[in-house]
């Protein structure tokens, strides 16, 4: 089974996006990561999404509310279906994330949310994508 596939199981067999065991998280990331890299991914084609997770991130450091990022966090999905239409390399992180995204509904699993996907791309560039 492809990583795409193996992530996207163990996401959906998850209660809540927070219960994703971080040393499993760490190991999918580094194999996700050296995946897109092998498809040609630019995170120039993701930066939307990277600028919005980084925005929301800000935003609920400061009231610590998830309800005032909800919205925001549901909203990435457009963002990532937007880049996988312009960057065919885009569609496998879309769909991943959008998987994740749908367990997101706490503060505690948006928090992991972001450490996927921080995880993601720096293993990415650390195999050398751009």
């Amino acid at each position: 089974m492809d990583i795409q596939k193996t992530i996207i199981k163990h996401i959906d067999g998850l209660g809540s996006f927070k219960e994703y065991y971080i040393r499993d998280l760490v190991n999918h990331a580094e194999e996700f990561g050296n995946f897109l890299r092998s498809e040609r991914l630019e995170t120039n084609q993701v930066r939307k999404f990277l600028d919005a997770i980084n925005q929301l991130k800000t935003e609920l450091t400061k009231d610590n509310d998830f309800n005032q990022i909800e919205t925001g966090v549901v909203l990435l999905k457009p963002k990532l279906a937007y880049a996988a239409a312009r960057q065919k390399a885009a569609k496998p992180l879309s769909q991943v994330m959008s998987k994740a995204i749908d367990k997101v509904k706490t503060t505690e699993d948006f928090e992991r949310l972001v450490q996927f996907i921080e995880s993601i791309i720096a293993y990415h560039k650390a195999a050398g994508g751009k």
